[in-house]
């Protein structure tokens, strides 16, 4: 793909600075062309890096339903009623290989998004020095983000949407390849054995039901617009309710804090810290109590997720750096809106999420 900063037009402009004005000049197009030739070969590379990732993406989706056609032969192999003995180590190597496919395309596409950021970072520093323009920096209506800080929410983004995939696979999918098999069990049992059919049916509504949940959960993942629809503290009973489903565990909530003070930016920070923390109890803790808390004092605007789990060393889980991308994610989505976040957590001694806005960035 061809760029504003061809190699012709650097040579001219090179030569135009020899001819010029002197040596200022001079030194002056060698930087923008410096600077061209280095985006025209990072774009070229990414290029070629964004199509050898379409192409894994497209292996890995193929060994994805390879994978839901093996765990069907093995739960028809398991009834008794299979002709391949070997679909069970099948089924389980396949699934190795898509669980090892999936980590290799989150880190894989992560990568790509530093390509591409790295992309645009050098097209608008020629255009700045080309136009002189300090606006082309960065998009006006964009946030004003260190780099790094911008690196680490495109890595935590692409890790979410790797990890929701692998959960949607492991819960809702496998639950309907499950229920596909139920109901061919019923189809053949329905005339000879009616009561095998009534508990069959039973159970497979049971299952739907708690699979609907799971989905349910998912979706308000992925759906910030309950906000609009319930207000902050709507959204977080609506949450809970679900995570109560759904983990069993025993919540509570206290939500003291006047939610029309945050601006809409800190509000959607907030579920998305609550939801995170919610989700690491259904994951991680095995608690059986979890409170939710919000508060408004002279300081800050804060927020608690605390549960009586089995904890964990927050030290060891902090060396693993970034790879740790529901913490990260949440401290990053802190650092957005220049409010402050910990996490209090020992083994066997439960956890505590915590998120304080500063009142300068409340409505007053």
């Amino acid at each position: 793909m061809s760029g504003p900063y061809t190699g012709p037009q650097m040579s001219a402009e090179i030569e135009a600075g020899d001819a010029g004005t002197g040596h200022f000049d001079s030194l002056y197009a060698e930087a923008k062309s410096a600077l061209g030739h280095a985006a025209n070969s990072l774009r070229a590379l990414t290029e070629r890096y964004r199509e050898a990732y379409h192409a894994d993406l497209a292996t890995w989706h193929a060994e994805h339903d390879e994978l839901d056609s093996a765990e069907l032969d093995a739960l028809v192999a398991s009834s008794g009623n299979g002709t391949e003995p070997g679909a069970p180590a099948r089924s389980g190597e396949l699934r190795r290989t898509v669980a090892f496919g999936a980590s290799e395309l989150g880190e894989r596409g992560t990568e790509l998004s530093r390509m591409e950021l790295s992309v645009r970072g050098l097209e608008r520093t020629w255009l700045f020095l080309e136009r002189g323009d300090a606006s082309l920096l960065a998009d006006p209506s964009a946030p004003d983000l260190p780099d790094d800080l911008q690196m680490r929410l495109v890595e935590a983004g692409e890790a979410e949407r790797v990890r929701l995939a692998q959960e949607v696979h492991d819960g809702p999918a496998q639950a309907l390849v499950n229920a596909i098999f139920q109901t061919d069990y019923i189809e053949r049992v329905l005339d000879t054995d009616p009561g095998s059919v009534r508990t069959e049916l039973r159970f497979l509504r049971e299952r739907l039901r708690r699979e609907l949940d799971d989905v349910r959960a998912f979706i308000s993942q992925l759906r910030p617009p309950l906000l609009a629809e319930l207000g902050l503290n709507g959204s977080i009973e609506d949450g809970v309710a679900t995570m109560r489903a759904l983990t069993g565990a025993t919540i509570e909530t206290d939500l003291a804090a006047p939610t029309d003070q945050l601006s809409d930016q800190g509000q959607v920070v907030v579920l998305r810290v609550i939801q995170e923390a919610l989700q690491n109890v259904r994951r991680h803790a095995e608690a059986r109590l979890v409170r939710v808390t919000t508060h408004l004092d002279d300081h800050a605007w804060t927020l608690e997720v605390a549960d009586d789990g089995r904890g964990f060393d927050v030290d060891a889980v902090t060396a693993r750096g970034r790879r740790n991308f529901g913490l990260q994610f949440m401290r990053d989505r802190a650092q957005l809106i220049g409010a402050r976040f910990e996490v209090r957590s020992r083994p066997s001694e439960g956890t505590v999420v915590w998120l304080a806005i500063p009142v300068g960035t409340v409505r007053r």
